[in-house]
C-alpha cells in the first residue's frame, strides 16, 4: 500500500483540473469552519452531534486545508487522498444519511450531490495520481 501512494503517476496533464477543483472546495471548506465557526465549524459539529467538536471541527478543517492545498499543488496527491475520503465520508454518514431518514431518497440525493462528486474525485485522484503537470511529476522525473 506504501509503494502505491508514492508511485509516479501516468494520468495525462489534465488531470490537474480534477486535482484543482477538488482541492480548492475542500480548501475553501476548511477556511470556512475556521471564519464561520458557529455554522460550519464547532457549532455545526454540535448540532449534528459529532463527539469532541471543540476538537474535531479544528481537526476537520484544518485537514481540509492541507490536504486541499497539497492536491491544488499536486504534492503527495494520492496520500493526501486518504485523510480527505474519511472526512467526506464521515460528513455523509452524519448529515446525509439523517436526511435520506427523515426526508426521503430524492431530497437526500439532492443534498449529497456535491459530496458524492467530491468523495469519486478522490477516489480518481487516489487511482491516478497527480498527473504530469504537479509537483510529484517534477519529484518523480529527479529521482530517475
Amino acid at each position: 500500500m506504501i509503494n502505491f501512494l508514492f508511485k509516479e503517476s501516468t494520468a495525462p496533464t489534465a488531470t490537474v483540473l480534477i486535482r484543482f477543483i477538488v482541492g480548492y472546495v475542500f480548501f475553501v471548506e476548511g477556511v470556512q469552519k475556521f471564519l464561520f465557526p458557529d455554522t460550519m465549524g464547532v457549532g455545526h459539529f454540535m448540532k449534528i452531534g459529532i463527539p469532541d467538536p471543540q476538537f474535531m471541527a479544528p481537526l476537520s478543517g484544518g485537514t481540509e486545508i492541507i490536504c486541499g492545498t497539497l492536491l491544488m499543488i499536486g504534492l503527495l496527491t494520492r496520500l493526501s487522498t486518504l485523510p480527505l475520503m474519511i472526512n467526506i465520508s464521515v460528513a455523509i454518514i452524519s448529515t446525509k444519511i439523517p436526511v435520506l431518514m427523515n426526508k426521503g431518497f430524492w431530497p437526500a440525493i439532492h443534498e449529497s450531490r456535491l459530496d458524492f462528486t467530491m468523495l469519486v474525485g478522490l477516489i480518481f485522484l487516489l487511482l491516478v495520481g497527480a498527473g504530469t503537470a504537479s509537483i510529484d511529476a517534477k519529484l518523480a522525473e529527479n529521482k530517475r
